[in-house]
């Protein structure tokens, strides 16, 4: 924490900012990214110039956007996004959505021409009133800078109360437009400003600010009756709120021994890197459910939902159609529930253990579970490891495998995350998954990962081709980036996972307008932006390089694949596992 308050008393504008931000670090608000922009100008300035704020300059704002996301991700406390007045913060709106629909703190603060300057035909200004709809948590238009005590008192406790919003009632983004009357550099206005704010004791101004905590939010208001003997699951999703990885693995761990049900895990969940916390964990569900005479045997009664809903259609359809009481648990206070079940929503996660009654033993229904789980991952492990051609499946499932203890593993969406779900084995290496599930968009890829990455350990982004293209904007990031990513790139020169939808047998139509081939040269896209790129000629030479991962730096191992004979490779694994259950 500062001691001394960093204020700047040259003019209004600078003094205005530099309460903000003080605001901001007294209450642990410590990373901005900043687009740039003139009518930003004492924005900029302020969270430049403090000492405690890492501030990050990104030229593109969408970019922008989605490296906060990820740098909010790390730690699930609030990051702060500044732009210029415009279409600027237009371009924050995609993260935003993400933002809000997957729970991430973000406190956007937009510049603004003053009122006055406003519907006149004034030079880079728009509307910028609620830009962001219902998306953002909070919104509000701080007033124009004043040098009073009153107003900079006003100007504290609203950026406190916004911050606050970042967490609660739920985590999510909000937004404050600032406008900024000229001069917007700090050019001295002969002492004015110094000699109204000087005086003020600024101890005792900022000295109520309490940091702020990534603490779950909500009591609990019903908790469900618990019944160890009915023929129960507890279903886990991905990324789950602020809880870390390994405390969500021994609390789930908890609950399923109390009750002794299974705990079938998303890919993206963390819960498959902690093997050890999680009795009769099942990672196979998605494929032995394919058998129909299997999945009706395994039908629950009761399903335990933790956060979001899983990646796999094939689990929630089961779920869907038999119709079982549904106990979701979600740090969201807006209904979580699309399959719209017999669905009781609470919060507390400690309340639920606390009540869950303890099983007697394991149950004939357990034991079947057990033993499907057995079969098919030693089948799943098997055909995989005879494949010995570049199919794209085989990456997810070595990487679980070989990468260091506790790397962080950002997934993009579409393919990548499929098959995470159906090919990341169960293990106790740790890693922790990240990945932009709230509105399941490619957009901001490369950027999410980057911010997910900045400052902390090495860490890996596993990537189809479209993706990364959506977001080639997020290298200009390089030479601010603090860390280390490996993009782990699948090519398959276009949208692979269309190729597993219906809309694949429209022959030309469907190449052109949805598999949307491309023929970038990622050697040389890495090349322009001095990032090592790597082309992966089989998996020993993968396996080799993703066992130690750099220590700094930025590069590309990229394997080329062949889309429609995975596609192919896919369908027949999936049916010759599930047919032998």
């Amino acid at each position: 924490m500062t001691a001394v308050p960093m204020l700047n008393f040259r003019t209004t504008n600078s003094l205005w900012s530099s309460v903000l931000v003080e605001t901001l670090v007294r209450l642990g608000v410590r990373q901005a990214v900043i687009s740039p922009g003139s009518r930003s100008t004492p924005l900029t300035l302020a969270f430049a110039l403090h000492p405690s704020i890492e501030a990050v300059p990104v030229l593109d704002e969408r970019s922008a956007a989605f490296f906060a996301l990820g740098l909010a991700k790390q730690k699930m406390l609030p990051v702060v996004l500044v732009c210029t007045s415009g279409t600027a913060a237009a371009n924050y709106f995609p993260a935003i959505i993400e933002a809000r629909e997957s729970g991430v703190p973000l406190l956007v603060i937009s510049a603004d021409r003053p009122p006055e300057m406003r519907a006149c035909a004034s030079g880079q200004t728009i509307d910028q009133q609620k830009i962001f709809g219902a998306y953002v948590g909070f919104y509000h238009e701080l007033s124009a800078p004043e040098a009073s005590e009153a107003m900079l008192r006003y100007l504290r406790q609203t950026v406190a109360h916004a911050v606050e919003r970042t967490t609660r009632p739920f985590f999510g983004p909000v937004h404050l437009n600032a406008p900024f009357r000229d001069p917007l550099v700090p050019i001295d206005d002969g002492g004015a400003t110094a000699r109204i704010a000087q005086p003020i004791d600024w101890e005792r101004f900022f000295g109520h600010l309490q940091l702020v905590s990534p603490a779950m939010w909500g009591t609990v208001s019903r908790v469900p009756q618990l019944v160890p003997e009915s023929h129960g699951v507890i279903v886990v999703g991905p990324e789950v709120g602020a809880m870390s990885a390994e405390s969500l693995a021994k609390n789930v761990g908890q609950l399923a021994r109390q009750l002794g049900w299974p705990v079938i895990s998303d890919g993206l969940s963390s819960l498959r890197n902690f093997a050890a916390h999680v009795p009769h964990l099942v990672t196979t569900a998605d494929t032995l459910l394919r058998n129909p005479g299997i999945a009706e045997r395994l039908k629950p009664e009761c399903v335990i939902a933790i956060g979001s809903w899983p990646t796999s259609k094939v689990i929630r359809q089961w779920i869907e159609s038999s119709q079982p009481q549904i106990f979701l648990w979600s740090n969201h206070p807006e209904n979580r529930d699309a399959l719209h079940g017999r669905t009781q929503h609470f919060q507390n996660m400690e309340a639920l253990l606390q009540l869950a009654p303890t099983a007697s033993g394991p149950s004939g229904y357990e034991r079947l579970w057990v033993a499907a789980e057995q079969k098919t991952r030693a089948a799943l492990n098997a055909k995989l490891a005879d494949i010995a051609e570049l199919f794209e499946g085989k990456s997810a499932w070595l990487l679980a495998q070989h990468l260091p203890p506790q790397a962080p593993v950002f997934v993009a969406n579409s393919m990548p995350v499929r098959d995470v779900e159906y090919f990341w084995p169960p293990n106790d290496r740790g890693a922790v998954m990240r990945v932009n599930r709230g509105a399941n968009g490619i957009d901001g890829t490369l950027s999410s990962a980057l911010g997910a990455a900045h400052g902390g350990a090495p860490a890996v982004l596993l990537t189809g081709d479209l993706a990364l293209l959506h977001d080639t904007n997020g290298f200009l990031l390089c030479p601010k980036f603090r860390g280390s990513l490996t993009i782990v790139l699948i090519n398959n020169r276009g949208g692979g996972i269309f190729e597993h939808l219906p809309v694949a047998q429209f022959g030309q139509v469907f190449e052109e307008f949805f598999a949307t081939p491309q023929e970038a040269d990622f050697t040389k896209l890495c090349a322009a932006y001095s990032v090592d790129h790597t082309l992966i000629l089989d998996w020993t030479q993968f396996t080799a390089l993703i066992s130690t991962l750099p220590t700094k730096g930025i590069r590309m191992l990229e394997i080329r694949t062949d889309r429609k004979r995975d596609t192919q490779v896919r369908k027949q694994l999936f049916a010759a596992v599930a047919a032998s259950l």
